[in-house]
């Protein structure tokens, strides 16, 4: 991988949701809320015509910030496990909440779950020169998890071992 590229889509945004953590012995089974903030690694081993591995604009980050808006503004995010999903579902029947059914609601799981949404899309718009390398989530400035795109983990390693082999040559 030759280029990389950071587009932070931070907390000051206002991509304000609430959610629980249903499994959790402490007070973050609960409803709480966060205004989420999101940090994209795009890579590219070929820059496009104007040398950017993305356009942060409209045609390459502007999907991602739109689906962002409509997925986490506002929004109650219900892992589906969640054994009272049901109860959310019915607040959401009765115009009370704007609910999300995610895989997962940590961080880990929603940062895992946006760069898999998301990167289709990515390869798509730039023909497949750009990719999603990681996702961070931050749930405020202390918390954060990150996803690693598997396939950029297997090439990352893949360069690793053909320099390592070059080098024992």
């Amino acid at each position: 991988m030759a280029f990389l590229s950071t587009k932070t889509y931070g907390a000051e945004r206002g991509l304000s949701c609430a959610l629980r953590q249903w499994a959790a012995s402490s007070h973050c089974a609960l409803l709480h809320g966060y205004s989420l903030g999101f940090r994209f690694t795009f890579a590219a081993e070929q820059l496009d015509a104007r040398g950017w591995v993305i356009d942060f604009g409209k045609d390459g980050f502007g999907p991602i910030r739109d689906w962002l808006h409509r997925t986490f503004d506002h929004t109650l995010l219900v892992a589906a496990d969640d054994p009272e999903g049901p109860e959310f579902l019915r607040l959401r029947d009765r115009g009370l909440a704007d609910v999300r059914i995610l895989p997962g609601v940590s961080c880990e799981r929603i940062a895992a779950w946006v760069g898999e949404q998301m990167e289709p899309g990515v390869r798509e718009r730039t023909g497949g020169r750009c990719w999603i390398a990681s996702v961070e989530v931050f749930e405020h400035g202390a918390n954060s998890a990150i996803w690693r795109n598997p396939e950029d983990v297997l090439r990352g390693v893949s360069a690793e071992v053909l320099g390592r082999l070059a080098g024992e040559g």
